[in-house]
């Protein structure tokens, strides 16, 4: 299977509503998407949903991931969907538009070369930097740093991937944005160096 940079690889069956997708981008099968933006590379396994999220290049996303996960009123007598899909239970009711702006401008972002683990979640309002780990089954409501490993429900941080001096070298270095050519010239020693070493040999 080779991926294209003209269209994603989208597995049947998906529901996609209001979506962009940037090269050689793959969707796994019985993903939902919604409002939302998905980078160059990145890809997700089975059984996603994304709702209103921009997520950037060379993700990668496991099954079960939710990203935007969307809320219910607090403060109104009831939280029930009857309030803003009232559409779907009265003829002579609209459903409730402003709920739903308010919605689409809740984005949550997830940064370049991200790893988001098996069934974990990220709320909207939410980023997660570039390079940065959550863990399976964790549930992100705060902003995660650059280079970060966050774990539990809710997320907290679990550790660094990479010390601050490097992490600020590989976004300045910023090798997501390399052209595809390039990426295969270095493939070899992305494989084989280490962060460090990848960044002294490439100027970073």
């Amino acid at each position: 299977m080779t991926l294209s940079p003209d269209a994603p690889l989208i597995h049947d069956p998906c529901r996609i509503e209001n979506a962009q997708f940037g090269r050689y981008v793959e969707i796994g099968a019985f993903t939902d998407i919604l409002n939302s933006e998905v980078g160059d590379y990145s890809y997700c396994s089975r059984h996603c949903n994304f709702a209103n999220a921009t997520i950037g290049k060379f993700a990668n996303i496991a099954s079960n991931v939710r990203i935007g996960a969307t809320d219910h009123p607090l403060h109104t007598a009831s939280l029930h969907h009857f309030l803003y899909r009232s559409a779907s239970y009265w003829d002579d009711a609209e459903d409730d538009a402003e709920w739903f702006e308010k919605r689409a401008r809740r984005r949550a972002v997830i940064g370049h070369d991200t790893w988001l683990g098996h069934g974990s979640q990220v709320k909207p309002d939410v980023t997660v930097g570039h390079g940065a780990v959550v863990a399976s089954g964790a549930v992100v409501t705060k902003d995660v740093a650059p280079y970060e490993i966050v774990a539990g429900v809710p997320a907290r941080h679990l550790r660094w991937r990479q010390p601050a001096q490097t992490a600020e070298r590989l976004i300045a270095m910023a090798w997501w944005d390399w052209d595809h050519a390039t990426l295969r010239a270095a493939l070899p020693d992305f494989r084989a160096l280490p962060a460090e070493g990848f960044l002294e040999r490439y100027g970073g």
